[in-house]
């Protein structure tokens, strides 16, 4: 018995047992107000959301491939009347046939540039979103443990300087 109290003496005392002991309830701590569960509603959230957002990506870039095809559509039918007009009067129709490519040309590029800027543009406000969204996350993730570890000034104190440091962290 004596043998056996000294080594449960010794694991009282020793300095790794009480830091597991420590980690087991912070752990337990973290389960117990549902961080787990919240952290994976807010995930499952943001990636719902993000699914939407590039759903609506995938349906934009969807009609400007159909905008695409019916302008290619209707170049070919351009140039089958063109050659129409050529076996009518040679000069006139080159120059009706020039002047059409051109314009429709001109347009394509337009709508096709319009159409890529509409789908970047929208591309880019689902990274903001994404970004800030995680970082507003973040943010008061830590301020929530921040202030049930550390209470009073120095707690404000370790807020406020997590909070000045966090996008330099996340970029």
């Amino acid at each position: 018995m004596i043998v056996r109290l000294a080594a449960t003496d010794s694991l009282f005392a020793n300095p790794e047992f009480w830091v597991a002991m420590s980690f087991v309830a912070f752990l337990a701590l973290l389960v117990y107000y549902g961080v787990p569960a919240m952290l994976g509603r807010t995930l499952d959230s943001r990636a719902e959301r993000i699914r939407k957002e590039l759903d609506e990506a995938r349906r934009l870039r969807e009609e400007a491939q159909q905008l695409l095809a019916d302008y290619k559509r209707k170049a070919a039918k351009a140039e089958d009347e063109a050659r129409a007009i050529v076996d009518n009067a040679q000069q006139e129709a080159q120059a009706l046939a020039a002047e059409t490519r051109k314009a429709l040309q001109d347009t394509l590029e337009r709508r096709t540039r319009m159409a890529e800027e509409k789908i970047e543009r929208a591309e880019a406000q689902a990274v903001s979103e994404v970004r800030a969204a995680a970082i507003e996350r973040a943010v008061g993730a830590a301020e929530r443990i921040i202030r049930a570890r550390v209470d009073g000034d120095q707690g404000d104190v370790l807020i406020k300087d997590a909070i000045a440091k966090l996008p330099a962290k996340l970029n």
